[in-house]
C-alpha cells in the first residue's frame, strides 16, 4: 500500500531533516564549519613582500611566488593572519630595529591602502570586530627578540607599534636567550635558557600583554620562559617531537606543561619538520643546492625578487619534495590527545619555508584541514577551536594578566 500524499509529504521531510543532521555530505559538513569559524594562523612570512611597490596582494598569485594573497585567503576561509616581522641576524647597531620597523610599517600600509578589505587589529575585541566586518584581520608577530636589540624601550615601542607576540629566539642565540636552531642537531647552548635579562623580557612582556612565544627556542629557553612568565605562553609555528624528533619540534612534556600553562601550540606545516619520510628528502634538495643558495643571497642581497625568481627557476628544474597531508594530520591529533582540545591551533608558516603539504601548499586549501580532522573524528566544537577559539581565548588571557599586572604596584624601571 502506498502511503497518502499528506504522510508521503511528511515522511520526505523526515527522511530530509535524518540527512541533514546524521547523513550531511562530507565535505559539505566540513565546508559548512570552516566558513562559519573563525580562522586564525599565527605565522606568515609574506610580509616582506608588502615592501615591494610593485607586489598587489589583492591579486592572485601563482604558490611558486607566494603562499598567500588576498583572493587565496579568501578562497581558503582565512580570516585573521598574524604576520612575521622577520630580520636575519644582521650586523651593526639599530640596524635590526630599523628594518623590523619598515617591516611593521609595511602592514599598516597594507591595511590603509585597502581599508575595505583589510583591518589592522591589536586585541581580541578588534580581531572579532574586524571579523564580523568582513575583512582580513592582520596582526604582528616579531619572529625573533634579537630585534630589539637587548633594549626593553625597544619592546615597548614594537607593543605600541601593534606587536602583539614575540619569538624569544629565531634559529640562532641571541645575547640573552638559547635557539634551538634549525637543523636535527640542536644548536649547542650558550646561556642554558635565559638570561636574568631574558626572565626580565618576559616579565615586560607580560605587563604590556604581548604574547611569549617559544618557537624557535632551545628546551632550556622553553622552560626557563614558562616558570618567568605570569601569563599563558604561546608556541606560534611548532609540531611535536614524538610524531617527529626534530628539535623545532615540541615534546610531550612541553605539550603538556604549555596547556597547564593555558597556552597554544600552532602547527607548523613545513613538511621539513612534520613528515619523517619527506624531511630527509628536503635536506638532500638543500645539500644538492647550496652553493647555488650561497651565490644567489649575495647576487640579490636586499633584491627580494630577483631572489625570489631565482629560487622559483630553481624549484622548477629540481621541485621541492613535499609532504603528506596525512603525516601533518598526525601532529594535529597527537596535539589534540595530549595537550588537549583547547590548546591546538594553526601556524603554517606559508612564504617562511619551501615546502608544505600536498593538498595544503597554498592558504586556498585551508579547509583541506577542516575536512582532515572531521575524518580523523574529531567534533565540529573541538574543529573550531582548533580553526582560531583557541588562539583567541590565550591572546585574550594574556590581555587579562596584562590588566591584572599593571594594577600592582610599579617596579623600579629597569637600567636598560
Amino acid at each position: 500500500m502506498q502511503p497518502r500524499p499528506a504522510l508521503a509529504a511528511l515522511l520526505a521531510c523526515l527522511s530530509a531533516a535524518c540527512i541533514h543532521r546524521g547523513g550531511e555530505d562530507p565535505d559539505a559538513r566540513a565546508l559548512r564549519i570552516h566558513r562559519d569559524a573563525i580562522v586564525v594562523d599565527t605565522h606568515a612570512d609574506t610580509t616582506p613582500r608588502f615592501q615591494d611597490p610593485d607586489f598587489d596582494f589583492t591579486a592572485r598569485h601563482d604558490k611558486s611566488e607566494v603562499r598567500i594573497d588576498l583572493p587565496r585567503a579568501r578562497e581558503g576561509g582565512l580570516d585573521v593572519q598574524f604576520w612575521s616581522i622577520y630580520v636575519g641576524k644582521v650586523e651593526g647597531d639599530g640596524r635590526a630595529i630599523r628594518e623590523a620597523l619598515e617591516r611593521i610599517d609595511a602592514v599598516w600600509e597594507l591595511a590603509r591602502r585597502h581599508p575595505a578589505e583589510i583591518v589592522v587589529a591589536t586585541d581580541v575585541e578588534g580581531i572579532r570586530r574586524g571579523v564580523a566586518e568582513g575583512k582580513l584581520v592582520s596582526l604582528l608577530g616579531v619572529e625573533g627578540g634579537h630585534m630589539i636589540e637587548s633594549k626593553l624601550s625597544v619592546l615597548r615601542d614594537f607593543y605600541r607599534l601593534g606587536v602583539r607576540y614575540m619569538t624569544l629566539t629565531h634559529s640562532f642565540h641571541t645575547e640573552w636567550a638559547d635557539s634551538a636552531g634549525m637543523n636535527a642537531t640542536a644548536l649547542p647552548p650558550s646561556h642554558g635558557g635565559l638570561t636574568p635579562f631574558g626572565v626580565e623580557v618576559v616579565h615586560e612582556m607580560n605587563r604590556l600583554g604581548m604574547m611569549v612565544d617559544v618557537s624557535h627556542v632551545s628546551d632550556g629557553t622553553f622552560w626557563d620562559a614558562l616558570r618567568a612568565s605570569q601569563a599563558p605562553v604561546i608556541a606560534s609555528h611548532s609540531a611535536c617531537r614524538a610524531v617527529f624528533d626534530h628539535p623545532r619540534n615540541l615534546s610531550d612534556d612541553m605539550l603538556r606543561a604549555l596547556a597547564a600553562k593555558g597556552g597554544v601550540v600552532m602547527i607548523n606545516y613545513y613538511s621539513g619538520y612534520t613528515d619523517p619520510q619527506a624531511a630527509p628528502k628536503i635536506a638532500d634538495w638543500f645539500v644538492r643546492h647550496g652553493a647555488e643558495f650561497t651565490a644567489l643571497r649575495e647576487k640579490y642581497a636586499g633584491d627580494l625578487r630577483g631572489m625570489s625568481q631565482a629560487m622559483k627557476a630553481i624549484a622548477a628544474a629540481d621541485p621541492v619534495p613535499q609532504g603528506s597531508l596525512e603525516a601533518l594530520l598526525d601532529h594535529f591529533d597527537h596535539a589534540l590527545r595530549v595537550a588537549g582540545e583547547d590548546h591546538v591551533g594553526l601556524g603554517s608558516d606559508f612564504d617562511g619555508v619551501v615546502s608544505f603539504p600536498v593538498g595544503l601548499d597554498d592558504v586556498s586549501l585551508l579547509p583541506n584541514v577542516t575536512r582532515g580532522l572531521l575524518a580523523r573524528g574529531w567534533s565540529e566544537e573541538v574543529v573550531r577551536k582548533v580553526l582560531g577559539e583557541n588562539l583567541l581565548r590565550t591572546m585574550r588571557e594574556v590581555e587579562l594578566a596584562a590588566e591584572r599586572i599593571r594594577s600592582e604596584p610599579a617596579a623600579p624601571p629597569s637600567p636598560r
